[in-house]
């Protein structure tokens, strides 16, 4: 290391560490308004008669074996939606749109990725709360339920649509 000599001091000014990354204060708000919807909002007939964590619905007429081939994985998913990153309005109407298409396109059974919620204030996954509500009020949703750990369990549900055969005149 012959040659070679210290560094002279420079003359920099030593800056003050950066300030914290900006909150964003919209996604906040939505996620405030969707957990006050949720634990504030009128509450079906159907989310009073559910007992228990697992997420499911089976449409008024319809045998109880089409929920449980459905939880059995009986039926075969012809297409995902994953609502992950999305706000409440973003993903109400995503959903809309993905179940009028799957409808028009003759799929069947379908999953809908929620998450788990892990990301969210106090672990709360509000959107798995507002799609189980916004699927139960839709004509075309016969029955739907909590995937099995290989489909993504307590974070994606299960839907089964009705046949297009039966579309209504309108």
């Amino acid at each position: 290391m012959s040659g070679v000599h210290p560094l002279l001091p420079s003359n920099r000014v030593i800056l003050a560490p950066p300030p914290p990354a900006p909150r964003p204060q919209h996604s906040l708000a939505d996620e405030r308004a969707a957990l006050h919807e949720s634990l504030h909002g009128p509450i079906g007939l159907q989310d009073r008669l559910e007992g228990g964590d697992e997420a499911h619905y089976l449409r008024n007429g319809l045998a109880a074996t089409v929920l449980r081939d459905l939880r059995r994985g009986r039926w075969v998913l012809q297409g995902e939606l994953d609502l992950h990153g999305l706000n409440r309005e973003e993903a109400r109407l995503a959903l809309a749109h993905f179940l009028a298409d799957s409808l028009h396109q003759g799929r069947r059974c379908i999953r809908v990725v929620t998450g788990k919620g892990l990301r969210s204030p106090q672990k709360l996954s509000i959107l798995r709360q507002l799609v189980r509500g916004w699927l139960a009020q839709r004509n075309e949703v016969l029955a739907y339920c909590q995937a099995r750990p290989c489909d993504g369990g307590d974070g994606a549900l299960l839907v089964l649509l009705r046949s297009p055969k039966k579309q209504r005149a309108t």
